[in-house]
């Protein structure tokens, strides 16, 4: 279950505090729309929600795997969702879900989709369902839940998670300040394109005006030598760039109102 530790490391287990469906599967959506591998032109909640319509993808006893399939190539992403509460998510069993682990599926990604579930799947089915996820009392406890899946999976070797276990605890420090501004909520993030040319001007594009003018009124130098930065009342994480000449470059990013 790569792309589940891949998750884990890279702090993209959340926990949801919405109960509504839409609304849920909309907030898991803006995180993988913040993986800098993933394409900007795909917009990630219209694709599951849509595919939601066609197949509810509730797996039964508490845990739904949402997706979206892409054309191309790239690699296999996830993104897990724990709900303390329950979302009703309209199961053919009518039970509330509590895990959501959702997928980005590139055209070369299907085969290793379908087996990293199948595995999933098998996980839960051996630990005995998502009872101690469903009843977990901290975000950490479900973390060691899913570990504890990996670790049992046949396709990854106990000897590497082991060591992947080591490194998670460090990755996830250095990813908690990220993470947190994230989940403030979907409302607060405003995806926009930043153009910058020689090397210090930089307009904006982006239908929020609080924004333009904080980003076109600020000095924001060596924008190329930082992954982030803030201006006053958002902080701004860059997703891509695209060099042109003469001294152009066009930024993908997201920016997130601060309070």
């Amino acid at each position: 279950m790569k792309s589940i530790l891949t998750a884990l490391q890279a702090g993209r287990l959340i926990e949801i505090s919405e109960t509504d469906k839409e609304k849920a599967l909309r907030y898991m959506a803006s995180i993988i729309e913040a993986i800098p591998e993933v394409s900007a032109r795909v917009d990630i909640a219209q694709g599951v929600l849509e595919r939601e319509k066609i197949a509810n993808t509730a797996m039964g006893y508490g845990w739904a795997c949402p997706h979206i399939r892409v054309d191309g190539d790239g690699e296999l992403f996830s993104v897990i969702g724990w709900s303390p509460s329950g979302i009703d998510y309209g199961a053919p069993d009518g039970k509330k879900v509590h895990l959501l682990v959702m997928y980005y599926i590139p055209e070369n990604q299907k085969n290793s989709y379908l087996k990293e579930l199948s595995n999933l799947a098998k996980a839960i089915q051996k630990g005995q369902g998502i009872e101690n996820i469903e009843k977990a009392s901290t975000i950490n406890d479900v973390r060691n839940e899913l570990l504890n899946w990996v670790s049992s999976s046949t396709d990854c070797p106990m000897p590497q998670t082991k060591v992947r276990m080591i490194k998670l605890e460090v990755k996830q420090s250095q990813s908690e300040d990220v993470k947190n501004i994230i989940l403030k909520g979907i409302e607060n993030i405003i995806p926009f394109y930043l153009v910058s040319y020689d090397n210090s001007k930089a307009i904006a594009l982006a239908q929020d005006l609080d924004l333009v003018h904080s980003i076109e009124s600020s000095n924001i130098s060596n924008i190329s030598e930082n992954q982030d930065f803030e201006v006053p009342g958002y902080k701004i994480f860059i997703r891509s760039k695209t060099l042109y000449k003469p001294n152009r470059t066009i930024y993908d990013c997201i920016a997130v109102k601060q309070k």
